[in-house]
């Protein structure tokens, strides 16, 4: 008898968890046909410059140099957020700052892509924000970059932050994109609840899953979380091209990237003491619509960093749209100018 109740209630919690794991909003048509067609069709092209590899304490690191040429003003590096590859900066962002001269530098996180995914990783042997810090160095020291205009979102600006912090020589200028200084600040929003089930939900019935349909349909999904209410086009299509890419011709995806960047940004701790130390000109954008990092985190951290600039920008999620790049990239050169010249007051650049 009791063994049947016990029974009857294993399989009410699984009924239960199965219309919970089905319960968020399915993809509109449009979106399931662009799947399916791009299931039919190889990727595009999408590296398009001079790559290499390094490595940071046995890490091997993938890196792409674009403009490469000797006639470039400075160099920016591109640091890419939570379990994203570099492949991931869309064209419209770094092809305006190759069109107005710069060298542009961008990398795999370790656990991305090309990158070493770190298979001796355990929770007890896990790599942080400091670790990331010492691969981007890396990746300058490998490409021949004594300075360089760092350019981070989401993980990738906390990244940015630290090495600025522990390498200020190295650094041009700063700026941190939907970003934050401490994202367990207990005194600060969290991950909010409805995208926290969300992405708990997506991972679930589509990353565990190693199959190329799975991967778009993650994609496609994720897309739309991030984007929340942000009127600003998605673009669904860049996301499936770039995860089609990773899956067939940039080293597969790494299932347990998840767990170790959340890892890396828990073990990683506040950087707010460095952060007011910080000398190099900054800029902190946020979008007011983020509904992953809440707008809170660059409203405390950004204030603490002398002299930076703090754009918060209404409606924008955590997104890169291309309806905010111009915006987004005349701040950006503008503190890319500041950089410069304040290098070159001082004789160093």
């Amino acid at each position: 008898m009791v063994f049947n109740i016990i029974l009857v209630i294993a399989m009410l919690l699984l009924v239960s968890f199965i219309f919970w794991l089905n319960g968020e909003p399915k993809l509109s048509q449009e979106v399931e046909a662009m799947i399916q067609n791009r299931l039919k069709e190889d990727p595009p092209e999408l590296i398009l410059g001079e790559t290499g590899f390094t490595e940071n304490n046995g890490v091997k690191l993938w890196y792409e140099i674009l403009n490469p040429g000797p006639e470039t003003k400075e160099t920016v590096l591109l640091v890419m957020g939570h379990s994203t590859s570099g492949i991931r900066w869309p064209k419209y962002l770094y092809q305006p700052m190759i069109d107005a001269g710069y060298r542009v530098i961008r990398y795999d996180n370790r656990g991305v892509g090309r990158s070493d995914w770190v298979k001796n990783w355990s929770v007890r042997n896990a790599y942080t924000i400091h670790d990331m810090a010492g691969d981007a160095l890396a990746v300058l020291d490998a490409t021949g970059v004594q300075q360089a205009h760092l350019f981070g979102v989401s993980m990738g600006g906390m990244i940015a932050q630290q090495v600025t912090i522990d390498r200020p020589e190295r650094v041009l200028s700063l700026t941190s994109i939907m970003s934050t200084g401490w994202m367990n600040d207990p005194q600060l929003p969290f991950v909010p609840r409805p995208t926290f089930r969300a992405a708990i939900k997506l991972g679930i019935r589509y990353r565990l899953k190693p199959n190329e349909e799975s991967f778009l349909r993650y994609a496609a999904n994720a897309t739309l979380l991030l984007k929340g209410d942000d009127p600003a086009e998605p673009n669904i299509n860049f996301s499936l091209i770039s995860n089609q890419y990773l899956w067939r011709k940039h080293g597969g995806y790494n299932v347990k990237v998840g767990q170790q960047h959340t890892a890396a940004v828990k073990g990683g701790g506040s950087r707010y003491e460095g952060l007011q130390k910080i000398d190099r000109p900054t800029l902190v954008i946020h979008g007011d619509g983020d509904p992953l990092v809440p707008v809170e985190h660059s409203q405390k951290y950004g204030p603490m960093i002398p002299n930076a600039k703090v754009e918060i920008i209404p409606e924008m999620s955590h997104r890169l749209a291309e309806y905010y790049m111009p915006h987004i990239l005349e701040l950006s050169f503008e503190n890319f100018r500041q950089g410069a010249a304040k290098m070159i007051a001082n004789g160093d650049l």
